[in-house]
């Protein structure tokens, strides 16, 4: 892990992404508090879906599912 101030970070920023680039990971401090951290980015994997195409199974519900609520129900939920 490598240690940098605000202004060495300033001046050498080109130098710290390489860094970076390369698996470091750089820590910015503002005097001796750290304050930021530089870390390598992780892009998102896989293929997007074309567009259209469903990703996730279709929503199912029971038969019971729209039946009217009793009394007891609908008292509960304070209707």
């Amino acid at each position: 892990m490598i240690h940098a101030t605000i202004h060495q970070a300033k001046t050498h920023l080109s130098k710290l992404i390489k860094q970076v680039q390369g698996g470091e990971t750089v820590v910015i401090l503002h005097g001796k508090a750290p304050v930021a951290k530089l870390v390598p980015f992780e892009a998102a994997r896989g293929v997007r879906p074309k567009v259209g195409k469903p990703t996730t199974r279709g929503v199912r519900w029971t038969e019971d599912a729209f039946k009217p609520l009793t009394e007891e129900e609908l008292e509960a939920w304070g209707l």
